[in-house]
């Protein structure tokens, strides 16, 4: 004969389902996603900054698991470049410029562009007034600071335009060649360098600058990118990691406080010398960088016509010899889509 214990079975049943069970802030109860996390790795293209500010918020606040990835963020920067990691698939996904993207895949790596976060350069060059450049005509005969050669393809597009002779010295990763009067004009970020070069103590009134967007040179930048094998394995895995670096970025600049200070526990893990003040100015400059002038839009799309601008420069440059088609290259999975 059997026996029934119709009181002992909710609690068995509790006891089964316990291990698959989460307790919820609002304290409900919901199925715990950990079963289902895929492992992934990201890594941004330079140091620690508010650059990556929607990266680390969407780690942090638990983003990227809420939509099913386990992510562990690589630290970025000259040691460790992106592009070379995400090339030997040491990194699933990486932040690169346009213009790095386009170049490498030219090269022949198979990278793709999964979204374009960046939709204005701000890239721009610097020089003192003192050296007589008010004009773009200004800078003939004088010597330029320009970064590596993916760097290069605006600056000498600007200086064609204008039909200038330059003489180009290298440019490091700081400013003293500048500010010590060793160059007449520099490279820089808006976003970066061009407020290091405020706080060195130049007045804005000492400066003139060229930003490369107002010269017709708009080469968008920061995209998410990773190889075509790993779009192609995985798309939804490429999809979800795009829908929570785009929620990491709104949330960011929604709350650009918390914000912040999630970016400066990264600046502090990493020893980046930085602080909060010039980590804020590049968090409002990204924001001016990531949305759209008149707001509307979505986040992420790389447009066509921003693709044929950059790649033709690059064709005019002589740095590449064949263009990337845009369908090859770019695949836009914007979470807005």
């Amino acid at each position: 004969m059997t026996s029934s214990c119709p009181e002992r079975t909710p609690l068995l049943v509790l006891l089964i389902l316990l291990p698959c069970l989460v307790v919820l802030g609002s304290g409900g109860l919901a199925f715990s996603q950990d079963i289902r996390l895929k492992m992934a790795s990201f890594i941004p293209q330079w140091v620690p900054q508010a650059q990556f500010a929607g990266y680390f918020v969407a780690h942090e606040k638990g983003i990227y698991r809420k939509n099913g990835i386990d992510l562990t963020l690589l630290r970025g920067g000259p040691v460790q470049p992106a592009s070379e990691l995400l090339e030997k698939g040491a990194a699933d996904f990486g932040t690169l410029f346009l213009s790095t993207g386009v170049l490498k895949r030219a090269q022949g790596v198979k990278l793709v562009n999964l979204a374009q976060v960046g939709q204005q350069s701000s890239l721009m060059l610097v020089a003192k007034k003192s050296a007589g450049i008010d004009l773009p005509e200004g800078m003939n005969c004088k010597k330029v600071g320009l970064w590596g050669p993916e760097f290069q393809v605006q600056p000498r597009a600007f200086f064609r335009k204008y039909n200038l002779t330059v003489t180009v010295v290298p440019q490091s990763t700081t400013l003293n060649l500048f500010l010590r009067g060793g160059v007449d004009v520099c490279s820089a970020m808006g976003y970066n360098e061009y407020h290091l070069i405020l706080n060195a103590g130049l007045d804005r009134e000492e400066l003139t600058t060229f930003l490369m967007s107002d010269h017709g040179l708009n080469f968008p930048e920061d995209g998410i990118y990773c190889l075509e094998q790993t779009y192609r394995r995985d798309p939804e895995l490429c999809r979800q990691f795009v829908k929570s670096s785009l929620e990491g970025w709104e949330y960011a600049f929604k709350y650009p406080e918390e914000a912040l200070s999630i970016v400066m526990r990264r600046v502090q893990d990493g020893n980046a010398g930085t602080n909060r003040v010039h980590q804020r100015w590049m968090l409002d400059r990204m924001k001016d960088v990531i949305l759209y002038p008149d707001g509307r839009g979505p986040l992420g799309i790389l447009k066509p016509e921003d693709y044929e601008k950059v790649t033709q420069e690059y064709l005019r440059s002589g740095l590449i010899r064949r263009i990337p088609s845009f369908s090859e290259f770019c695949v836009n999975l914007s979470s807005h889509d």
